[in-house]
């Protein structure tokens, strides 16, 4: 009984993970670093975000989780409304303007998030 429940419980959290990530949809051959101003941010599960307005247009960044960035370093009140960042990421494949973010640079501080 134990071995069953545990089976289960692996099984749905390989799941939970694979079905949440879909970091396919990104295109890691087409690497973009945007700097702009941060116009809204989100410190929630299952990944941070902020919407970068940059010179040419506004893009939706996705972050990682708030565990992770807070171990390494970046806490919520750095995603300040108002505050300049760099992100260095990958487009979206299939939502023009969305960034999946490999690292941040708020001031002078760069953290990686991968």
């Amino acid at each position: 009984m134990k071995r069953a429940l545990l089976a289960a419980l692996l099984s749905a959290t390989a799941f939970t993970a694979s079905a949440h990530h879909g970091w396919s949809e990104y295109d890691a051959k087409q690497p973009r670093q945007l700097t702009g101003t941060i116009e809204e941010s989100g410190y929630q599960q299952p990944h941070g975000f902020v919407r970068l307005k940059t010179a040419d247009k506004t893009w939706l960044v996705v972050l990682a989780p708030p565990g992770r960035m807070e171990n390494r370093g970046l806490a919520k009140d750095k995603l300040a409304v108002g505050n300049e960042v760099t992100v260095y990421g990958y487009p979206s494949r299939s939502k023009p303007g969305e960034l999946r973010a490999e690292r941040i640079t708020v001031g002078d501080k760069v953290t990686e998030l991968r």
